[in-house]
């Protein structure tokens, strides 16, 4: 058994998170979770809501009420909306409580004695008319090195270079509009790293089991030279700074980063985890020295966190000089596009978790998700994807297979699992397709190819559907019921093999599935190394019921209906 600690990127606190969030980190991120549990892996799967920064400030001020309340509100909200999707965190943290407080002054403590931290007069932006410093993603104006004219002050989304405000031509206020900007002197904490770049490119050099996605966005960083980084902010929301556990002098109206304290948060939700139980130990999933070094420690997120999780969080694990556990497997994604474009939280644009809920049960959108999941390019989410995915493969390809068995079964063997017959050529035919293909399935789980787990899946599924054709058990019974009862019972078999497969991926229906012909928990794994077994696992006489109908089919009114109130079409 081994020691699999997951990490999806930390959700932020400002709203409800869009179906491309979903999909970039913390769903496949489930999945894999969910695939190791049913391989027997001891698992520990954590997240948590990032709620430091500027956006939280001005949300909660245009609500009219405290940040801390704000973040209450939101985080319950995005806790209900993993829970409605299945989400299996074995802890959702947050990254306001005083684990990762404590946790991140402490790294801050280890760098400043190893000469990483320094105090440096910066010019920043400030907004006359907003009465504030703008931290960096609210200044908005045009990139200097590709002319992009909508480029945040921390990075441009359109040739993905870091920036500082101070760089943006004709910069102006994203929270107002203003364009009366003045640039100011204020002194900040600056995070040595150009001192640390020698060791996290030898440490990218070995990471060759990260996809090419990750390494080619952390090669790309450090190419271009690790820059020094004020890690601090003109705010009062956040993590305070400290200086031998006492306010840091000048430093009393500012704060940490906020990336430079949401990572953090997944080691202090894993403390919080171990605090809120008994007999565990957080430290022994992060500390080397107590135990971790036996952890395979995988980390999941879109690309645009790629950077600060290949560079900037490890300068601050690697400066520490203490022994803390490093990613082993970075698992990073494109975009799930809305037709093209983006979704957008600011903006409303694209289908919301709780509005997903709303319409069709978890396992719809999760499948589709999965099944064209952003691995190799972008993706685009289209309503009429959607609804072919969900009716070729779900409707058609299992809730097909899975209700005609079961209903034959109850309709013509008194709903038990019958005896008679035996095996021949179209039984051998449907375990030499299993044993090809359940290891291919299985690779691509450990390699988290998570499109093609999903196709592979469909595949087996539609495996199912051809034994069926080939064995006929309702032609077969007509003549010879021990024929027909065969086919029935490698039937069967495969229902609780389906149900088993579908665990990962869409676990509500996996569940319904292995519950209708009663499979204990204890019997629901990834454990197929004798597939001849796997196909005579049920005892005969076991009591079967047809389960309700899996999956109903999207028609083109729904797509019409869905179009017009969230948007799409040609």
């Amino acid at each position: 058994m081994s020691r699999i600690l997951i990490t999806s990127a930390l959700p932020y606190i400002n709203g409800v998170k869009h179906l491309g969030n979903l999909a970039g980190s913390m769903l496949p991120a489930d999945v894999y979770a969910r695939f190791k549990r049913l391989k027997g892996d001891d698992v520990l799967y954590v997240c948590a809501t990032d709620e430091h920064g500027t956006p939280a400030e001005l949300a909660a001020s245009a609500a009219g009420i405290s940040v801390q309340e704000y973040c209450d509100e939101q985080h319950e909200i995005q806790r209900a909306a993993g829970e409605g999707f299945g989400l299996s965190f074995d802890w959702f943290g947050r990254s306001s409580r005083e684990q990762n407080a404590k946790l991140t002054q402490h790294f801050a403590e280890k760098l400043e004695a190893n000469g990483l931290i320094e105090e440096r007069t910066s010019k920043q932006v400030y907004s006359v008319d907003d009465g504030r410093f703008l931290p960096d993603r609210y200044v908005e104006g045009t990139c200097p090195h590709c002319e992009f004219e909508k480029a945040r002050g921390d990075q441009c989304d359109n040739c993905g270079r870091l920036l500082d405000p101070v760089d943006l031509i004709e910069p102006y206020s994203a929270v107002s509009g203003s364009k009366n900007i003045e640039i100011r002197d204020t002194v900040h904490l600056f995070l040595l790293q150009e001192k640390m770049q020698d060791t996290i490119r030898a440490w990218v050099d070995e990471a060759e089991t990260w996809p090419q996605l990750a390494r080619s966005i952390a090669y790309k960083w450090l190419d271009e030279g690790l820059q020094d980084r004020a890690i601090t902010r003109d705010l009062k929301w956040g993590v305070p700074v400290l200086k031998d556990g006492k306010p840091r002098p000048g430093f009393e109206d500012k704060v940490f980063y906020v990336w430079f304290d949401a990572p953090v948060e997944y080691i202090a939700a894993t403390q919080e985890w171990a605090e809120a139980g008994d007999n565990r130990d957080w430290e022994s999933w992060w500390r080397t020295d107590k135990g971790a070094d036996d952890v395979s420690y995988v980390q999941f997120m879109g690309k645009d966190n790629v950077a600060f999780h290949t560079v900037s969080f490890p300068v601050t694990i690697f400066g520490s000089q203490e022994p803390w556990k490093t990613v082993d497997k970075l698992k990073a994604f494109n975009w799930v596009t809305w037709y093209g474009g983006k979704f957008s939280t600011s903006q409303k644009r694209g289908v919301f978790m709780d509005q997903a809920l709303g319409i069709l049960p978890s396992d719809y959108w999760r499948w589709y998700l999965i099944a064209n999941a952003p691995e190799g390019s972008d993706a685009p989410f289209t309503w009429e994807g959607f609804q072919s995915a969900i009716n070729s493969d779900l409707a058609n390809v299992l809730g097909n297979f899975v209700n005609r068995i079961t209903k034959y079964t109850v309709s013509k063997f008194d709903g038990v699992l019958p005896d008679g017959g035996v095996a021949g050529e179209d039984e051998a035919w449907l375990e030499g397709e299993l044993k090809t293909r359940l290891p291919i399935l299985m690779s691509h789980y450990e390699n988290m190819e998570f499109r093609k787990a999903a196709a592979e899946t469909r595949a087996i599924w539609a495996v199912g559907n051809e034994y069926l054709t080939k064995a006929e058990p309702w032609v077969k019974f007509k003549t010879d019921k021990d024929a027909a009862a065969v086919g029935v019972r490698y039937g069967l078999n495969l229902v609780a093999l389906f149900g088993i497969l579908a665990l990962p991926i869409i676990p509500e229906t996996g569940k319904k599935i292995l519950d209708a012909i009663g499979i204990p928990e204890e019997h629901r794994s990834f454990k197929f190394d004798d597939v001849a077994a796997v196909l005579t696992a049920l005892p005969i006489g076991m009591p079967v019921k047809a389960p309700e109908v899996l999956f109903s089919k999207i028609e083109d009114v729904h797509v019409e209906e869905w179009t017009e109130k969230f948007g799409g079409g040609k």
